[in-house]
């Protein structure tokens, strides 16, 4: 898996991808990691890579040609041609991330993150280039690395061998068919009092197995009742 992230920090990105499993995974090879600086692109003596909005409004927002140099320079390290690559914008304007999401963008082999600043990116650049626009919640960062970030980590602990145990990605949240993960305990037995459930040292695997999935059901319900209410649904219980 190979990540190109159009960025005018491009340092910021760097250095938190190469930190903890991803950084372990882009060191030995598994997935790889280059940014593009937009402001190198710029096309002026000032080295501004921002315009007025025509028409009016409050702040700057990124130029079409920086944006579409970076873009040109970054499918240039790619073996996939111009059209044939995913090209996610990073964007409050967007389809809201979400597992199902992750699990079909971690099929591809390269992928290609557009980070905005300012006000955003002039439009037309945007309709050239983009494929999807990504957003990571109801609210507003003050730029993309951010959400980029955070869509690259969950691609990429869904890509064999970034996980060093494949199982744990199974058993997580949203990869549950809809249910949230069951609460997990480790040593000591007890710990300010609170003791870990007894059903949890008895060694009777099936009595676990039947005790974690009736607690994933009342994590879901009690946190995300949306999501308990989809599951069951699903399931023709009402």
């Amino acid at each position: 898996m190979k990540f190109e992230v159009l960025t005018i920090f491009p340092d910021m990105v760097d250095h938190a991808f190469r930190t903890g499993v991803t950084g372990r995974a882009s060191g030995e090879g598994i997935i790889e990691l280059d940014t593009v600086n937009i402001r190198d692109y710029s096309t002026n003596s000032y080295g501004s890579i921002d315009g007025y909005t025509y028409g009016g409004g409050a702040g700057m927002l990124m130029q079409c040609e920086p944006v579409y140099r970076a873009y040109e320079e970054a499918l240039s390290r790619l073996s996939r041609k111009d059209g044939e690559v995913r090209v996610i914008y990073m964007t409050p304007v967007g389809e809201v991330f979400n597992q199902e999401k992750a699990k079909e963008l971690s099929s591809k082999e390269e992928l290609i993150f557009l980070c905005g600043h300012y006000e955003g990116i002039d439009e037309r650049v945007i309709d050239e280039i983009v494929t999807d626009r990504i957003s990571i919640g109801d609210y507003v960062l003050t730029g993309g690395e951010l959400s980029a970030l955070v869509v690259m980590d969950a691609i990429s602990r869904l890509v064999p061998g970034v996980l060093k145990n494949d199982e744990s990605a199974e058993t997580e949240s949203f990869n549950t068919g809809g249910l949230l993960e069951y609460p997990q305990y480790t040593r000591p037995d007890e710990w300010h009092g609170r003791r870990v459930p007894d059903i949890l040292l008895s060694g009777d695997h099936g009595k676990v197995d039947n005790y974690r999935m009736h607690e994933m059901r009342r994590v879901t319900k009690e946190i995300r009742p949306d999501l308990y209410m989809k599951y069951m649904e699903e399931r023709g219980i009402y």
